[in-house]
């Protein structure tokens, strides 16, 4: 059985190829098509978030950089940072997924994929990307 999990760790493993690979996203995308989810609705997600990233890169990037103080983007972990652009991505686009489960998502894919310390590095990062979506949200 697919979950979200399981799919945002899909998209991890996609990026993470993109990066260390130097390779195009329609080879990655093709290499990876035999291990995307099996129900669809959870490929399409995987996918979404994948081509998501790549295609807005430069403003997650951007967004990341903000507020990631004395830290440059390039110098992060390859894992760290694309369990970030995964997580902005979706704050910026889901507005029906509270902030606080991408976040928690977040934190737990990089418990798993990466160290205890990278846990920390990523909420305390994503937890100042709050702003992306409450500055989207009209005011009451």
């Amino acid at each position: 059985m697919s979950t979200r999990r399981e799919a945002r760790e899909c998209s991890l493993k996609m990026l993470y190829a993109l990066d260390n690979f130097k390779t195009s996203i329609e080879n990655v995308y093709s290499f990876f098509s035999g291990y995307l989810p099996k129900s669809e609705a959870y490929r399409t997600f995987a996918v979404n978030l994948f081509k998501g990233v790549c295609d807005n890169r430069e403003t997650i990037d951007n967004f990341i950089k903000r507020y990631a103080k004395n830290w440059e983007i390039e110098r992060m972990a390859v894992v760290d940072r694309n369990i970030m652009r995964i997580a902005v991505y979706e704050i910026m686009t889901t507005p029906n997924t509270p902030v606080n489960v991408v976040i928690n998502e977040a934190v737990e894919i990089s418990k798993r994929y990466s160290t205890k310390d990278s846990a920390k590095f990523v909420n305390g990062i994503l937890d100042r990307l709050k702003i992306l979506r409450e500055n989207r949200e009209p005011q009451e």
